[in-house]
């Protein structure tokens, strides 16, 4: 296995609840009320739907706001991966990811592990280019066992409330939470900050119709045969867990241009792919000055939630030939 490669479960398309629009010559993320399943393909127009989207979208009389679900893993931490997150502003790569404890961090001497104290005490988040980034994998239809679709987001209330019901179902299901029926499902609210606003976020819950002893007699049943049929969950769990593991950073550079250009567009101070041959020097740059004792820095030292258009993820980056340089 190649090492510094984070091997992530197979991807068959993507969950948004949001998408990136053109405004006044600028590409924007923006919200959305509804889901939309896309494939991980993309034109001019915007991302291909899938084909699940048009099949579930009809029998919802058009609004895609509950989608049936199975989990791959049941270990919650492996289904949902969730960290702050700091893009570099020029290049769109990550550079720093941490869980609040401990932070990983690209510097022009290599990967370094250092202290996280979360984006409100560190000094290098300030602009809010550091923040929660979510990634939650779910299986949807029966086509592929393995084959999972992602949902990204930078909202606090669906990375909230989603780690919060993936504990609670592992813990009342006896561990079988990749056997259970759910649904995902979209929900609003609205606070003083939003100025009555709605906000969406996203929950896991039971699925219509159901009541939790028929889910957990279903995940009973299906764990049973599963393991008359030779299925190994806990092997599973196991292997996706090495591969996580496996690299620093879960988004290659190719998937943090999209990334960064829906959930951290304040981040980009320069439009990808066309930055200036003087310009100044990277954030990785300035990070690595930062990290050095002082007397040793140089003079610029400065780094410059919506619920989302949690688009769960990216929507048509600018020139494709920027994702290949």
């Amino acid at each position: 296995m190649l090492k510094g490669l984070a091997i992530t479960p197979p991807i068959l398309g993507r969950i948004t609840i949001g998408k990136v629009v053109e405004q006044g010559g600028k590409r924007l993320p923006q919200k959305d009320d509804q889901f939309t399943l896309t494939s991980q393909l993309q034109t001019k127009g915007g991302w291909i739907p899938h084909p699940l989207d048009e099949q579930l979208r009809a029998e919802q009389e058009g609004k895609l706001r509950r989608i049936p679900i199975r989990l791959l893993f049941s270990d919650p931490d492996l289904n949902l991966r969730a960290e702050y997150a700091l893009f570099d502003r020029q290049t769109a790569r990550p550079l720093c990811v941490g869980d609040g404890e401990q932070c990983k961090r690209r510097t022009q001497d290599g990967m370094v592990t250092l202290d996280c104290p979360s984006p409100d005490g560190c000094p290098l988040a300030q602009g809010g280019a550091c923040k929660p980034y979510g990634r939650l994998n779910v299986l949807i239809g029966d086509d592929d066992p393995l084959g999972s679709f992602i949902f990204r987001t930078t909202g606090f209330n669906s990375i909230r409330t989603l780690a919060a019901r993936l504990a609670y179902f592992k813990a009342i299901s006896g561990n079988r939470l990749a056997c259970m029926s759910l649904e995902l499902r979209l929900r609003g609210k609205s606070t003083r900050q939003s100025r009555g606003t709605a906000i969406f976020y996203v929950d896991i819950t039971l699925r219509e119709g159901w009541t939790l002893e028929e889910t957990l007699a279903e995940a009973q049943r299906l764990d049973e045969f599963h393991q008359s049929t030779g299925f190994d969950q806990k092997a599973l769990d196991k292997a996706a867990k090495a591969g996580f593991a496996n690299g620093a950073f879960e988004d290659s550079a190719e998937e943090s241009i999209d990334v960064v250009e829906e959930f951290y567009p304040e981040a980009l101070e320069t439009p990808l792919g066309k930055q200036d041959a003087n310009a100044p020097v990277t954030l990785a740059d300035k990070l690595q000055v930062k990290s050095q004792p002082q007397g040793k820095a140089n003079s610029d030292t400065s780094t410059e939630e919506m619920d989302a258009p949690q688009g769960s993820e990216p929507q048509q980056p600018p020139p494709r030939q920027a994702k290949r340089a």
